[in-house]
């Protein structure tokens, strides 16, 4: 019936065929799911309200007490950690500041014609002439000073989630069981919602641009772990059996042949990022991240419908630009393995 034999000959004698034994549980189990069901709804009290048959006792609800719990743990923290804390927003103003001062130092026009040369010589004369447009566009509407914010909180974002991101790639790509670990790790980062990084941002580090850069790192940071271990994986054994025959020692493996040869699959990661981390600057805007994320979301509060409608413009224009340049890098020739 099912297509499989219930025994099987083994060593003289018959043993059950494992694929018909998980069979027969799983029939069992939904047996006693049915009976179960059908007993707590045949047990419903006259006046309708099911009660503990049904609904879940109240008294075995530990929801609140865990809530409290957990917000003592993190006052703790808080309260504990203070010096650390203090040093990661050192760590991340010392990188943010420089770049939000040299961007808005920089001339509009130079920002428009400047970017313009730069996506000609990687994509394109299209795309430059497009990417002009983009920024004169914003210009003209009063946006390029905003973007310049939303550049610098991403350019520092990203620039952490590489330091961060690649060395703990190359080490899940350097050891399974780490891999292991770290993959169930990555897919509960990618599969939360967005909004909730900001939760522990805003508890940590309380309302700014610190909180906003280190949501972001958290969110964005998983591809890049990801595609790094991916392509040092993906490496040609042979090449690397190659490289230790000539007597290369175990860091001139990994920095003349694994990781170069890796470079595509990396700048692929490191595009993912980039676009990540833009995306959740914008979400960021709501604990205190300036730029083009917070004019979307004072649109949104005050029903300016105009505001919202040219900031979140301007923030499909940027992503543009910057996905084609991140993808066109990740692809030039001497980003190429040699073969």
């Amino acid at each position: 019936m099912w297509g499989v034999d219930i025994r099987m000959q083994k060593n003289g004698g018959f043993v059950k065929s494992p694929t018909v034994v998980k069979i027969i549980i799983s029939i069992i189990v939904v047996a006693i799911l049915m009976v179960t069901v059908a007993t707590l709804y045949n047990n419903v009290p006259p006046d309708g309200t099911p009660g503990a048959a049904i609904n879940f006792p109240k008294e075995w609800n530990f929801g609140w007490e865990t809530m409290k719990w957990i917000d003592d743990v993190v006052d703790w923290v808080v309260i504990n950690w203070e010096p650390f804390f203090e040093i990661i927003r050192d760590i991340v103003l010392g990188i943010l500041l420089p770049f939000r001062d040299f961007l808005q130092w920089l001339p509009w026009w130079l920002v428009i014609v400047g970017t313009g040369l730069v996506a000609w010589r990687i994509v394109g004369i299209k795309f430059g002439i497009i990417t002009i447009g983009f920024l004169g566009f914003m210009s003209v509407m009063g946006m390029i000073d905003l973007l310049m914010l939303t550049l610098a909180i991403t350019l520092t974002a990203t620039l952490l989630c590489v330091i961060l991101g690649i060395p703990v790639g190359i080490a899940a790509a350097q050891s399974n069981r780490f891999n292991e670990v770290l993959r169930p790790i990555l897919d509960g980062m990618q599969t939360m919602p967005s909004f909730v990084y900001l939760i522990p941002a805003l508890m940590l580090f309380g309302l700014g641009t610190t909180p906003a850069v280190m949501s972001t790192v958290i969110y964005s940071i998983a591809p890049i772990i990801r595609l790094t271990n991916l392509g040092i994986r993906q490496v040609d054994p042979s090449v690397v059996e190659a490289g230790k025959s000539f007597g290369a020692t175990p860091w001139q493996l990994l920095t003349k042949v694994q990781v170069p040869l890796a470079m595509p699959t990396i700048l692929a990661g490191l595009n993912q990022t980039v676009m990540m981390a833009l995306a959740m600057v914008v979400i960021a805007s709501m604990i205190g991240a300036q730029g083009l994320g917070a004019q979307v979301l004072e649109g949104i509060a005050r029903l300016e419908i105009g505001r919202g409608f040219i900031a979140g413009i301007s923030i499909v224009f940027t992503a543009i630009i910057l996905d084609r340049i991140s993808q066109k890098l990740a692809k030039r020739p001497e980003t190429q393995p040699v073969t």
